[in-house]
């Protein structure tokens, strides 16, 4: 997720390369089940996936990357499905721990991750620590994540400072809650993706895609490679981001 030059760069200075994508990876389960697999088969290709989208951000310069791994819903399905995820995201710390110190990429979870195994939160804390003063790129994992839990959890922080007398409440504004979310100096997405067709934001990242510009494809997540990553940039290329503005120029 360094920033060097791509392809892009013919269409001049003013290419728009989003700083920050997330997304909602979507459609493992149908992926399998059209192929008569177990549903953990969708989740073990998914995770190539998530490979190919962690190099497609680094060839695009894309500084930050935020992926919608397990949200707090998804306690409800199977335990023998959630063993599965899990061990794919050890999995994953072990095989790919090396791509992220050779690209010198940090990698950081939002979310509840005390919900999470012991094992899992090891690991996970193991390999932020390893990786925490890297600056070329970041990734983030969702994990046990809702957004209406992000700012649950933030608002009560502030209603504590404010009872302590630490915060008046005359001076919580936008910025206030901003600061309180699970990672305050991570700009806003400029660009949202979600695979396999749903028109629906399934409690992520509330707060911080209020300007995002969203990209929706049908393409299920393990199906999502090199090809379907520069659809969605391009398509963000010749969007013209307004942030409540009439649009008269384009956003660089």
């Amino acid at each position: 997720m360094s920033k060097q030059t791509t392809a892009q760069d013919a269409e001049g200075a003013c290419a728009k390369v989003p700083r920050h994508v997330a997304i909602i990876m979507d459609g493992n389960g149908r992926w399998a089940r059209k192929r008569g697999l177990p549903r953990l088969k969708g989740h073990e290709e998914g995770a190539s996936s998530v490979r190919c989208a962690i190099q497609c951000c680094r060839n695009y310069g894309v500084e930050y990357l935020t992926l919608y791994a397990f949200s707090v819903e998804n306690w409800v399905r199977p335990p023998s499905e959630i063993r599965g995820l899990m061990q794919l995201l050890r999995r994953f710390l072990k095989e790919d721990e090396h791509e992220l110190h050779e690209h010198e990429v940090r990698l950081r979870v939002i979310g509840r991750m005390q919900d999470l195994p012991r094992l899992v939160q090891s690991g996970l804390n193991r390999v932020m620590k390893a990786t925490e003063h890297y600056t070329k790129g970041q990734l983030i994992l969702a994990l046990s994540y809702g957004g209406r839990s992000e700012i649950a959890d933030a608002v009560r922080q502030i209603a504590e400072k404010v009872k302590s007398g630490a915060l008046d409440p005359a001076r919580v504004d936008e910025s206030t809650v901003a600061e309180h979310l699970y990672a305050p100096d991570v700009p806003d997405p400029d660009l949202m993706i979600r695979t396999s067709g749903e028109m629906r934001l399934s409690n992520f990242l509330l707060w911080e895609l209020s300007y995002s510009e969203f990209y929706v494809t049908d393409v299920l997540w393990p199906d999502f490679r090199e090809e379907q990553f520069a659809a969605a940039m391009d398509a963000y290329a010749r969007r013209q981001r307004r942030f409540g503005d009439v649009g008269s120029k384009a956003v660089c």
